[in-house]
């Protein structure tokens, strides 16, 4: 009783920033900032609702929210980018010692975040959403996303039951440390597991989508696999390129080498010709290519890093940050 207490005091004083991705979600925007307000009243929040290019009228209607609410900071980026890179810019940007982010569909309830920021009290690095019962469509949108889930676990050794849920809280210093690049997002629990976080993983309630289209579509099974070799190299080989590329240059290397002394066995002992035969060919092509393996899978690994880390290259382009202060009234000083 007396702990949560305790727990209950810190998150009325704590900070949180909730990070809110949006694309062409005009006709949702009015409901989920009232609900936010709602669910974050007792605490010292801000709200960054990131435009990722949309095309319809919701940058005017954030634009219009920001001017009643100081708390409310809306991003506008140059075009599309996607969501990594929106999430990427909040989380550059947030200031709050808590950090949450969370859909602009209003699939997510704002009300459970509270009980998440509760949880993470608890001692926690990060509290993802766990969409329990999905209010999706089952042969298109649940049944692959389960299907992912225990894919990404088994490849990754994070037990999740949901990574594609867009609500997750977590503390500033993990939010500071994740770096997105392509459609990471997906993989921010993972990304957090690497740096050693202690993850809980919390059902929260999912939402039909009453209002705009969804963005996602099955292309999308594409990119996560895409994304999941590329994050599985990186989790294992990323510090020690070497080993991956190595291994698989030597083990092309050594059957091309055998195939090489095998044409010079049989040439010098067993008097068969060499200069026609189609194995000193495959041999030499095989030579070559574990080299190139070796060598030129590091450096074109290493580059793409430097390019986006060393560079400090950013993965999205900021058009304007809009924030209203509060108007002072007369006689205020």
């Amino acid at each position: 009783m007396r702990r949560t207490l305790i727990i209950d005091t810190l998150i009325a004083v704590i900070g949180i920033s909730v990070i809110v991705p949006v694309f062409n979600e005009e006709d949702n925007l009015g409901r989920l900032y009232a609900e936010l307000k709602q669910a974050l009243f007792s605490f010292d929040y801000e709200i960054l609702f990131v435009n990722d290019g949309s095309t319809d009228s919701t940058g005017e209607k954030l634009e219009l929210i920001a001017k009643d609410d100081p708390r409310v900071i809306v991003v506008e980026l140059r075009r599309n980018f996607g969501q990594s890179a929106a999430i990427q810019c909040g989380l550059d940007l947030a200031s709050k010692e808590f950090v949450c982010t969370i859909d602009g569909d209003c699939q997510n309830d704002p009300a459970d975040i509270p009980n998440l920021l509760k949880k993470l009290m608890e001692g926690y690095d990060m509290v993802t959403g766990w969409r329990k019962n999905r209010k999706d469509s089952r042969i298109f949108r649940t049944l692959p996303s389960r299907a992912a889930a225990k894919l990404i676990s088994w490849v990754t050794g994070v037990k999740l039951n949901d990574f594609g849920s867009p609500l997750k809280l977590m503390t500033r210093d993990v939010a500071k440390q994740l770096r997105l690049y392509g459609e990471m997002h997906r993989f921010i629990p993972v990304l957090a597991a690497s740096f050693g976080c202690r993850i809980f993983e919390m059902p929260v309630n999912h939402r039909p989508r009453v209002a705009g289209k969804s963005k996602y579509g099955l292309s999308r099974t594409f990119r996560v696999i895409l994304d999941l070799i590329l994050l599985k190299f990186f989790l294992s080989f990323g510090r020690r390129p070497l080993h991956f590329f190595g291994y698989s240059g030597i083990f092309v290397f050594l059957f091309g080498f055998i195939g090489l002394l095998k044409v010079i066995f049989e040439k010098f002992f067993l008097r068969i010709p060499a200069g026609d035969r189609p194995l000193l060919i495959l041999s030499v092509m095989l030579i070559i290519l574990g080299m190139q393996l070796v060598f030129s899978g590091i450096l074109a690994e290493m580059i793409l890093r430097t390019y986006h880390e060393s560079q400090n290259k950013s993965i999205y382009s900021i058009r304007r940050i809009i924030t209203f202060e509060p108007v002072k009234k007369a006689g205020n000083v």
